[in-house]
C-alpha cells in the first residue's frame, strides 16, 4: 500500500510542477488575451443574439 501511495503523491507533484509551468508559460508570453474574450461571452447562450455580440465585442 505504501507503494502506491508514494506513487500517487508523485503523480500529484508532477501534475502540480506543469499547473505552475503552463501558468507561468501562459503570463510570460501573453497567451491569455487570446482566452480572456471567451469567459466575456460564456453563459450568455439564453440571451438574444445582438446580447451575444455586445458581450462578444466587449460593450
Amino acid at each position: 500500500m505504501k507503494t502506491v501511495e508514494r506513487i500517487l503523491l508523485k503523480i500529484a507533484v508532477i501534475q502540480f510542477l506543469f499547473l505552475l509551468l503552463s501558468q507561468l508559460i501562459f503570463h510570460w508570453y501573453g497567451l491569455l488575451p487570446g482566452v480572456l474574450p471567451i469567459s466575456k461571452y460564456e453563459g450568455t447562450e439564453a440571451g438574444t443574439y445582438s446580447e451575444f455580440l455586445q458581450t462578444f465585442q466587449g460593450e
